[in-house]
């Protein structure tokens, strides 16, 4: 009886003690206070950590200071304010200070994006959209090679896509098909690429389906939309056509690994960073690690209601969500191009375990680049942040995969 008496008072502190603990932990999986976003950002912008690679902290700093609230439109009303300033400054000294002109639309570009992230989910945050590809255009013009805004024909819309190819190229050259993750666009990974050309590989940014500019939202067949883009490459007389690849980054390295499968005869490789293969689409993962993720910025759940086709709810979204797992769709195990595959042990956003999946399966061997200390995408601040990852381990696995001939 003694010890049944003392068993039930080990369970009666065990509860009290999760009484007391589960509260606490549930706060820090919420989503952030409007406090805690200016916060958290402004450490972002000072270190170079995404969503605000590239932003002056002090731009940062200035807009939030006009930010009371977490009403959307206030958000972006702020970001497009400071941004304003930077477009005027550089219209003024276009003709007499292209250099000068050109950063300032960097900035402005940089500022109007993050006003509108991670959706343009209010008319403030559509406006900001807007003038963020305004404001890229306009430093486009300054690209030498220069930028094509290609409109691909698709189901009675269009496919809009940035295509640069390297300079003074006296043959067909190779291509790589890039596609933006859930909050970022096709305009970031132009910027990305565009490290690429001197390798003799041009490339070709489009916004995956649900984001930016793309003609259809996610579904389970939403891959035709990249299969419809390597049809279009194909018809350009500066490409070779044998010697394509594809790029992803988080749901953008999702439709990398699917098109590795389903398009593995026109694809010489795929590099796809954090890409959700499995357990990222089921029901247990949106609710206990994408619902209130801190490694996410802000708003992460409400970013991908809006990407999927039909979709209004959190119910909706867990009965939808595991029909895109490539297990589900019974691809994962064909036969695949040669793929790169970049993962963080840390990632919180997309498991670690999917990655391991994918490098399992298949008929192919596959480079992997696992970082044990990597967040999202393999970052590790200050250690690996996004850049050096582009350069030092996607740039030299694409020389190879599309057989570049270096002097």
């Amino acid at each position: 009886m003694a010890s049944r008496a003392v068993f039930g008072l080990i369970l009666l502190a065990l509860a009290f003690v999760a009484a007391l603990v589960t509260p606490g932990l549930a706060q820090e999986r919420g989503e952030r206070t409007l406090d805690e976003i200016k916060t958290e950002a402004i450490k972002r912008a000072e270190n170079g950590m995404y969503p605000l690679i590239g932003l002056d902290p002090a731009d940062v700093r200035e807009a939030l200071a006009a930010i009371k609230t977490r009403d959307k439109d206030e958000w972006a009303a702020a970001f497009m304010a400071v941004a304003d300033k930077y477009v005027a400054e550089a219209k003024a000294v276009e003709a007499t200070d292209p250099a000068k002109a050109d950063a300032d639309y960097i900035r402005a570009w940089r500022l109007y994006s993050f006003g509108r992230w991670p959706i343009p989910a209010s008319p403030g945050k559509q406006r900001s959209y807007a003038k963020a590809i305004e404001a890229f255009l306009a430093h486009a013009r300054f690209f030498d090679p220069p930028l094509e805004v290609v409109h691909i024909p698709f189901e009675g819309k269009e496919i809009i896509g940035y295509l640069r190819v390297p300079k003074n190229a006296k043959a067909p050259v190779p291509l790589v098909i890039a596609v933006n993750g859930l909050d970022s666009r096709k305009e970031d990974l132009t910027e990305t690429f565009s490290a690429i050309l001197p390798y003799g590989i041009g490339y070709l940014a489009v916004d995956g389906p649900g984001t930016g500019q793309a003609p259809i939202k996610v579904s389970e067949t939403a891959d035709r939309m990249l299969s419809r883009v390597i049809d279009y490459v194909q018809t350009r007389p500066e490409v070779d056509k044998n010697r394509l690849a594809i790029h992803g980054v988080s749901w953008g390295a999702y439709w990398a690994t699917k098109l590795a499968i389903v398009e593995r005869a026109r694809l010489k490789g795929a590099s796809a960073q954090s890409p959700p293969i499995d357990k990222f689409f089921q029901k247990d993962f949106l609710m206990n690690s994408l619902l209130g993720n801190r490694e996410y910025l802000f708003d992460q759940v409400p970013a991908l209601m809006s990407v999927l086709d039909g979709v209004k709810s959190l119910d909706e979204m867990a009965a939808v969500l595991p029909k895109m797992s490539l297990v589900h769709q019974n691809l994962l195990g064909k036969p695949m191009a040669p793929m790169l595959v970049i993962g963080g042990v840390l990632d919180t956003q997309v498991p670690i375990s999917d990655i391991y999946l994918l490098l399992s399966q298949g008929d192919v061997p596959k480079t992997a680049w696992i970082n044990p200390q990597g967040g999202h995408l393999g970052r590790q601040v200050k250690v690996w942040p996004d850049p050096v990852i582009f350069r030092q381990v996607v740039i030299p696995w694409l020389v190879r995969t599309l057989e570049i001939q270096r002097p």
